[in-house]
């Protein structure tokens, strides 16, 4: 819709600005002063787009400005769409003989000038797309003249003036989306020549006018979301000519008249979507022939549906869910066979109408166009017809909650462009069929609560985008195939419990890194727990009870830092309750009842808490909370014997300690040398011999990176080990050798799961006897980030769920940094090249060299050269400013922006006036598109928003990628009280990940 408008005014300026010459002599000083200052209150012009008001050109001759042939005053300021910001001056109402105001698609803000009253030839006043904020000026009713109030996507408040309603050749009021109240005065139903009138999305309350039933020339009438009440007046189904027809979301109650298409036979756009009316769905719709949109749905319509959809070519979308229209006759979806000839139609929703009986086979003749179809919550019985393979355009299946029976038809396989398939809570039975695997779109996969048996098909493992897959309360019987645990792309939820799988989980189990819930629960599954199991390090949700599990509990379970709930009861597990689940620290529920553990029971973390686990059913535990009701836990003759032979052993072990420091030390001392910090005695030691040969002599085939303090070589230290990454530091360069403390004093006390792992160090000499300082980390196959989106081999791969993850993996990292660790520490060199992605994809930020340690002394002689990279170092750095963890916000909002947009922020179209932030800022709310990077999104492009404008889905990623450059904005703002705390980035990017990830 606003589409359309902007389309409307942008042909309307054309006509104007070829239809008004603009004098090259002669000059009104009114109009000269009121231009400048207008241009005095503009604060931010990033495309230059008032460069030309100076006194080197006539004022008509100014960018924007259009004066008329005769008397040379300004009839029109043309100032759409220019990224402008600032407020409106007061002067503007000394352009007495201005006819149109264009400034739509800004970033104006403050209250609408009264002054807008005196422009009695004002004709189109067009302010929409802004920040407006303030009331509606009552005194507009002194624009005699105009035509058109455009003042649409503001932050209005207040009333509509009533006395708006003496603008006797208003044809446009354009009001949607602001914050109006007050209810609708019926006094503009004196606006006999009205056109279009949108007030969506605004508070208005009340009802509508029965006078709005004067408007003969209405084409658009548009109150969505206004909360209104009361009935829709008759007078309204009397403007025939009208086109648009939205009052979704309101409460409205009554009845639609029998005879609505004849009486609005142009119909093209009808919403009443979330209201209260009633009765029966009119018949008539049948004849609304130009009908594209039929939106009904939530409402309380009874009554058989007797629509025929034969003549109803242009439909693209019918939403009918959730009214009655069911009455357990054999023909209940008769109508399915009228919709043959709807060839455009792309959405079918008819979730929750009470529909009984088949669904006919003719849902095969639906259109090839159809994307989604929606029939859950109905009582449809029988097989799914297999013509349902027809329909190739789906890329949506929702029929859940019905009673399908029989076999899921191998016809499915057809659907090549299906991403989403709800078949669950039905009863269809037999196998899954393995052509499933051939749907190699889908990202989510329900089947659950059926009757299916077999084998879980290993063809699934085709499915590689595959996000969730539900197949739990079935009668499935086999083992778990492998191929299913190597999708790395399962992200949300693999599901198979309440089924009569068997054997032994599957080591591949550990590819899922990425996985949130994993529910293995009520099988025969046997074996030990699979050490495996520990790579599952984005767990939140693991259950494993009702099965036949043997063995302790393995230790690397206790990777899975994020997990929340934890149930293994009801297996045969033996051994002690592992230690490591008091220090989960996000652990608020485990069940480890009806097993076989002994020992004594934990009493810290989350069995503190009685009511956070459970033991019940083991026999042979002692101690824990008093609530446990367990026997004291006795301590035996032997122990009392070990323990002070054990403390013994620590004593002599520690006091050998001390005096091989105290040895080496002096050693060193004795040498002139400075001694080792104790970062290096963590880590084994390695020689230069061994990194030279690791590295195969530091040869240029294995460099895989260089900077100013360091180079890096791809290299292998043993050859049963994979690669790992030596950094060698110049340290004939300024700074390099402080880079180096400066990293080994980071890595010290630093440990995450989004951090280049360290393995090792060496500070020794190199064969001509020159210090040799090096740092040996993991190595990190997919490179780093900068080449995933600089790199002509590599652009073009990265998805937006990559993208996205990569963000919240890096905001995950900073968040630990600043808010986690002993001691605050900025990273102060946060860009693409310093993260690095793993094979999975996490990334890992790593180059500790330029750290900060806030609350300590460890940085108190450091250089006062600025920190940081060109573009991505924060201005107030340049000015001399302490490093803060706000600095390293900053960097983050550049890269969140890079990410987004594929532009560096030193891209050649970046200047003095013009910078990545200003970029990705003048483009909110609405215009994003024309910024992202074409390899995320491809569907967004305009080709692709003309065909998809109408789907939902479209519109709700289109929001989440503007909400990820809302985020780079705000974190990137050259004020740092005014960026975003790293916790509220990391809370925003999990919620549009989720959003995402549910569309």
């Amino acid at each position: 819709m606003n589409f359309r408008i902007e389309f409307f005014f942008s042909t309307l300026v054309m006509f104007l600005l070829t239809t008004t010459i603009s004098a090259s002599t002669g000059r009104n000083e009114t109009d000269h002063w009121a231009l400048l200052q207008l241009k005095s209150m503009i604060t931010l012009d990033p495309y230059e787009s008032l460069s030309s008001w100076n006194a080197s050109f006539h004022f008509c001759d100014w960018s924007g400005v259009i004066c008329g042939k005769r008397h040379r005053r300004v009839i029109a300021l043309n100032m759409f769409s220019q990224g402008l910001q600032g407020s409106i001056s007061p002067y503007v109402g000394n352009l007495s003989f201005l006819r149109g105001l264009f400034l739509w698609n800004n970033s104006f803000h403050g209250t609408l000038p009264h002054e807008l009253g005196r422009l009695s030839r004002l004709r189109y006043l067009q302010l929409g797309s802004n920040k407006f904020n303030g009331v509606i000026p009552t005194n507009l009713s002194g624009c005699s003249n105009i035509e058109i109030i455009g003042l649409y996507e503001n932050n209005l408040v207040g009333s509509i003036p009533k006395e708006i309603g003496f603008l006797s050749k208003l044809t446009f009021i354009l009001l949607q989306y602001n914050n109006l109240t007050g209810g609708i005065p019926a006094f503009l139903g004196n606006l006999t020549s009205m056109k279009v009138f949108n007030a969506f999305y605004n508070p208005l309350g009340g009802s509508i006018p029965d006078t709005f039933g004067n408007w003969k020339n209405l084409t658009e009438f548009s109150l969505g979301y206004s909360n209104l009440n009361g009935t829709i007046p008759h007078s309204i189904y009397n403007l025939s000519l009208l086109i648009t027809f939205s009052l979704a979301e309101n409460q409205l109650v009554g009845s639609l008249p029998s005879t609505l298409c004849e009486m609005l036979p142009h119909l093209e756009y009808l919403q009443l979507r979330n209201n209260q009316l009633t009765g029966s769905l009119p018949p008539s719709i049948s004849n609304c022939s130009k009908l594209g949109l039929l939106e009904v749905n939530n409402n309380n319509f009874i009554g058989k549906l007797r629509i025929d959809f034969s003549q109803l070519n242009d439909i693209q979308s019918i939403t009918l869910g959730d009214n009655v229209y069911g009455f357990g006759e054999a023909d209940d979806m008769k109508f399915i066979d009228t919709m043959k000839n709807c060839s455009r139609l792309e959405r079918l929703d008819l979730r929750n109408c009470k529909f009984q009986g088949l669904l006919p086979a003719s849902i095969g003749n639906l259109s090839d166009q159809l994307r989604l179809l929606v029939i859950l919550r109905n009582n449809l019985y029988g097989n799914l017809p297999s013509s349902i393979g027809n329909l190739v355009g789906l890329e949506v299946l929702v029929l859940s909650n019905n009673h399908f029976t029989g076999k899921i038809p191998y016809t499915i396989s057809k659907l090549k462009n299906l991403q989403i398939a709800y078949l669950d809570r039905n009863q269809f039975s037999g196998p899954i069929p393995d052509a499933i695997g051939n749907l190699s779109l889908l990202t989510k996969l329900w089947l659950h609560s059926n009757r299916l048996d077999g084998h879980i098909p290993s063809s699934l493992g085709n499915c590689n985008n595959l996000l969730e897959l539900k197949l739990d309360d079935n009668k499935l019987s086999s083992q778990i195939p492998k191929q299913l645990l190597q999708l790395s792309s399962l992200t949300i939820t693999l599901d198979l419990s309440k089924n009569n799988l068997f054997g032994s989980i599957p080591i591949e189990v550990g590819d899922l890194k990425m996985l949130t819930s994993l529910d293995l629960s009520d099988n025969n599954l046997s074996g030990s727990i699979p050490s495996s199991l520990g790579g599952c390090i984005s767990l939140s949700f693991l259950s494993l009870k009702g099965n036949l599990f043997n063995g302790m509990v393995p230790p690397s379970l206790s990777s899975m830092r994020g997990v929340s709930t934890l149930d293994l009861s009801h297996n045969n597990l033996s051994g002690r309750i592992p230690q490591f689940l008091q220090r989960l620290i996000l652990l608020e529920y485990v069940n480890l009842s009806f097993n076989d553990f002994e020992g004594e029971v934990p009493m810290t973390g989350v069995f503190a808490n009685a009511s956070a686990f459970s033991v019940f059913g083991n026999s042979r535990l002692c101690g824990g909370l008093v609530e446990l009701g367990l026997l004291k836990c006795k301590e035996t003759r032997k122990d009392k014997k070990r323990f002070p032979l054990f403390a013994i052993v620590i004593l002599i072990a520690f006091i050998v300690f001390m005096v091989l420091c105290f040895v080496y030390v002096w050693c060193m001392k004795r040498k002139g040398q400075p001694s080792q910090s104790s970062t290096d005695e963590q880590f084994m030691k390695i020689s230069y011999t061994q990194l030279f040969k690791a590295t195969n002599g530091f040869s240029e085939e294995n460099l895989i990176g260089k900077g100013g303090f360091s180079s890096v070589y791809k290299g292998i230290l043993k050859h049963d080990d994979g690669y790992v990454a030596v950094k060698v530091m110049h340290l004939q360069n300024r700074g390099a050798h402080k880079s180096f403390i400066t990293e080994c004093e980071a890595w010290q006390s630093i440990r995450h799961r989004n951090l280049l792992k360290i393995m090792t160090s060496c500070s020794s000499v190199d064969f001509q006897g020159n210090d040799f300082k090096a740092l040996v980390y993991e190595f990190m196959p997919n490179g780093s980030l900068h080449d995933w989106l600089h790199s002509p081999a590599s652009k073009s791969r990265l998805t937006l769920l990559q993208r996205i993850h990569i963000l919240l993996d890096v905001a995950f990292a900073l968040d630990y940094l600043h808010n986690h660790c002993i001691s605050s520490i900025v990273h102060c060199d946060l860009k693409p090249s310093n993260i690095l992605l793993d094979d999975d994809m996490v990334a890992h930020v790593g180059d500790f060299g330029l750290t900060r340690f806030l609350g300590t002394h460890a940085n108190e002689n450091s250089t006062t050269v600025i920190r940081g990279t060109i573009g991505y170092a924060p201005p107030e750095y340049g000015l001399g400013s302490e490093m803060t963890t706000s600095g390293d916000v900053y960097s983050f909002g550049i890269l969140v922006l890079e990410v987004m947009t594929g532009k560096m922020p030193t891209d050649n179209i970046f200047g003095e006036d013009l910078n990545l932030h200003k970029f990705a800022y003048t483009t909110l709310p609405d215009s994003i598109t024309n910024i992202i990077d074409d390899d995320i999104l491809p569907f967004l492009q305009e080709d692709a928003i003309s065909k998809q404008g109408k789907l939902e889905n479209a519109n709700n990623i289109e929001h989440c990628v503007a909400s990820i450059i809302k985020i780079g904005v705000s974190c990137s703002a050259d004020s740092p009280p005014q960026r975003m705390n790293i916790k509220n980035v990391v809370h925003g990017l999990q919620h549009i990940l989720e959003t995402l990830q549910n569309i």
